[in-house]
């Protein structure tokens, strides 16, 4: 993989003279009290400003200060004018747009389409703080604001919509937000090379639609062939049409199938790796020039209205992710082109130590005063070891947007912030919540081959089963765990990040470590169904994986003398999802003695793998064709509400519906009053009339001996009967 300029390297800006900012300021007599008469850049957030590194605008605005530029905060402005977008006047360089640290309409939404009450990014959980579609509506008061200031985009939001795209609450396929937004350019992944190497260039006077080569951004052109550069139609790659013999395009299981990967053209063939396993070998022919070659993707116009070419356009994206490979992809939207120049390259250890080592106050701004905030609240005493994820899973966005190579902090640089949340975090009273990130025990896990990384094209190291070339060593983390607990001041450090259990089970001294040490009595992971069908569906390894590991928790639990639970999660709804399948799950529940408390359908996020099936009703994990390769795809209030009230199966308020469904599918011999049966033919009085979504205190009669899981972070607590409740964080 190429490398690049270390973002620590370039010469600083002349306003580093003003020195270290207490917090960036969100008002002009802040400024005035720091000695500035402007901004250079001004980020416009749909989150309450947190100075904290797990909050994105607090992340790139250290940095950018780290780089000598003034940085203004404007947090969760008035929309409806242009009167909190002027709070700060107008910025040197550009406006940084970003809907904050979730998609704005994941915030806004339940996966029922039901609009959420509260928001954990706001003061006080206060709801309605942010628009639809921050981003756009954002960028277009910006542009109203003050006309000719570059806007660049950023964050998840931006980042899950940088193509056509298909938005679950609209039902339609919207464009790339770029087009929505009218913004000059858009940062997509992780963006600390991008910004920093924005705001330098346009410092030094250059004009931002000169901005074309940035790695890691999306920007507009007028449509057509660009000089100098080779187009390859996508569909050379995966034509959509018949189906070839079932195998997965992202599982490239021998050393040699992932050197044969480094490729341009796809020429397919598969190859059976082991019984029951297929394989593809992609082999690829290099272009002669690979920085001037682009794939071009089927056009908005098209991909909207067919989506067995969405689901094409899906899997060509999913392809082209790999720093070390991927190539440039263009879109083209009625006169316009839209240019996806290949991911940025990951941060170096020391890189990512110098981003964690930014100054900043770990507290929310100093304007919310006493007021609450739910999100910080949840990560104040938790520290950030690692980012990215290699685990694929379909329905999940993690990979879309930090990339599937794991960057890792050192183990100094993570000791430093824990002796700092002992030594000035207000409230810190010994244990710290977590180390971890997107997964508790990816940390310095990678490819045993940088030559094979550079070239993979799979999207998941673990799926159908954990390559060969993966370095599946725990310890330096286990090591790291061992320090940081020895640290004078901390009582307990607990791991609460969702842990790859199909990887710890590698280790056996890590599950060891981890049980014995660093559950606080329960541990979420996430088996997400317990059948074939669905799993295969979501990339996820069988329930079979989550057996052995239960086994070995429950073993080292016992050696330590500690009575402790495993959390598991499981979603409702998910494409290729039957009614069978959610049948099997809650008798495999029922068997194992497990209770749902509250339980969260699937939603599908812009651009993952698994909306596009959601979408178009197709394993986009083979290759598309129209006729034939149809999977479940559960859509519609009842059969949602159905699937969750599988998950529920002891709720006395979703007996009816389920008696009914139990008819229907021949299934009227689970019904009864019997240990055998699923649920009783009886129904409570005054229960099985409340609407979705109420809250019921009724209790089923036959009691769990194993905790309450729920789909979502739990925090359960003991009730007089022995049972384990959750609730929402």
């Amino acid at each position: 993989m190429q490398a690049a300029p270390d973002i620590f390297s370039y010469r600083k800006f002349w306003a580093h003279r003003f020195g270290v900012a207490p917090q960036l300021p969100m008002s002009r007599s802040e400024m005035e009290a720091l000695g500035w008469d402007s901004c250079d850049v001004i980020i416009i957030t749909g989150d309450a400003y947190v100075d904290h590194p797990s909050f994105g605008m607090a992340l790139i605005g250290r940095l950018l200060e780290s780089q000598g530029f003034r940085v203004g905060i404007i947090s969760q402005p008035d929309w409806n004018s242009t009167k909190d977008f002027q709070r700060l006047g107008k910025p040197n360089l550009f406006f940084g747009v970003t809907g904050g640290n979730m998609d704005s309409m994941v915030n806004r939404y339940t996966s029922d389409k039901k609009i959420r009450r509260n928001d954990a990014y706001t003061a006080d959980g206060e709801g309605g703080k942010r628009p639809d579609h921050s981003v756009v509506v954002y960028s277009q008061r910006c542009r109203e604001a003050y006309k000719g200031v570059p806007i660049v985009i950023g964050g998840i939001e931006a980042s899950l919509r940088r193509i056509a795209h298909y938005d679950y609450w609209s039902e339609k396929v919207r464009r790339s937000v770029i087009m929505d937004s009218k913004a000059d350019l858009l940062v997509y992944g992780n963006g600390e090379r991008q910004v920093v190497e924005i705001a330098h260039r346009l410092a030094q006077g250059e004009a931002v639609s000169e901005l074309t080569d940035v790695r890691g951004t999306v920007y507009t052109k007028r449509h057509g062939r660009r000089e100098n550069w080779w187009e390859k139609d996508s569909t050379s790659i995966d034509k959509p049409g018949q189906l070839n013999p079932p195998i997965d395009p992202y599982q490239m299981q021998t050393e040699e199938s992932c050197e044969q990967s480094k490729a341009e053209t796809a020429e397919q063939t598969a190859v059976p790796a082991e019984p029951a396993t297929n394989v593809i070998k992609i082999h690829r022919v290099s272009p002669r020039n690979a920085d001037k070659t682009v794939i071009r993707l089927p056009p908005y116009e098209t991909v909207k209205d067919d989506p067995i070419i969405y689901a094409h356009t899906s899997r060509i994206l999913h392809l082209e992710t790999n720093p070390g490979n991927a190539l440039a992809l263009v879109q083209q939207h009625g006169d316009q082109d839209v240019w996806l120049n290949p991911p940025p390259i990951p941060l170096t250890t020391k890189e990512m130590d110098a981003v964690f080592d930014l100054p900043y106050s770990r507290l929310p701004h100093k304007e919310y005063g006493k007021a609450n905030i739910p999100a910080y609240e949840m990560i104040r005493f938790s520290v950030n070891i690692m980012r990215g994820c290699f685990g694929g899973c379909t329905f999940c966005s993690i990979t879309e947007h930090e990339g599937r190579i794991i960057q890792s902090r050192s183990e100094d640089s993570i000791i430093r912030e824990i002796e700092a949340i002992r030594d000035t975090t207000p409230g810190f009273t010994g244990i710290i919540s977590d180390l971890g990130g997107p997964t508790a025990n990816m940390y310095r896990l990678a490819c045993n081959s940088e030559e094979i990384e550079a070239s993979c094209r799979r999207l998941s190291c673990v799926f159908p089963g954990v390559c060969k070339n993966l370095n599946t060593d725990h310890t330096p983390l286990i090591n790291l765990y061992r320090r940081a607990r020895s640290l004078p001041g901390i009582k307990k450090i607990l791991i609460a990040s969702g842990l790859r259990y199909d990887l710890a089970v590698l280790s056996p001294e890590y599950v060891k470590e981890l049980v014995t040490h660093h559950v606080g009595g329960y541990l979420k992971i996430a088996p997400e169904h317990t059948e074939e069908g669905p799993l295969s569906q979501m990339m996820k390894p069988g329930i079979g994986t989550y057996d052995k590991f239960k086994a070995m928790f429950d073993k080292f639990s016992k050696q330590a003398g500690k009575e402790q639970y495993l959390i598991p999660y499981f979603i409702a709804a998910h494409p290729g999802t039957t009614d069978e399948d959610m049948l099997n799950l809650a008798l495999w529940l029922k068997n194992n003695g497990f209770r749902a408390d509250q339980v969260q359908a699937y939603l599908p996020s812009p651009m993952s793998a698994a909306a596009a099936m959601y979408h178009s009703g197709k394993d986009t994990l083979h290759k598309v064709r129209r006729q034939g390769g149809d999977i479940t795809v559960p859509k519609g209030l009842k059969v949602r509400r159905l699937h969750k009230a599988f998950l529920r199966y002891h709720d006395p308020e979703n007996w009816p519906l389920l008696r009914d469904a139990l008819k229907s599918m021949g299934r009227s011999d689970l019904i009864g009053n019997g240990k055998k049966h699923l649920i009783p033919s009886f129904q409570p009085k005054g229960t099985g009339e409340m609407g979705e979504g109420k809250r019921i205190t009724h209790k089923a009669k036959t009691p769990s001996t194993q905790p309450a899981f729920r789909t979502q972070h739990v925090r359960s607590k003991k009730v007089k009967s022995g049972t384990q409740r959750s609730r929402k964080r």
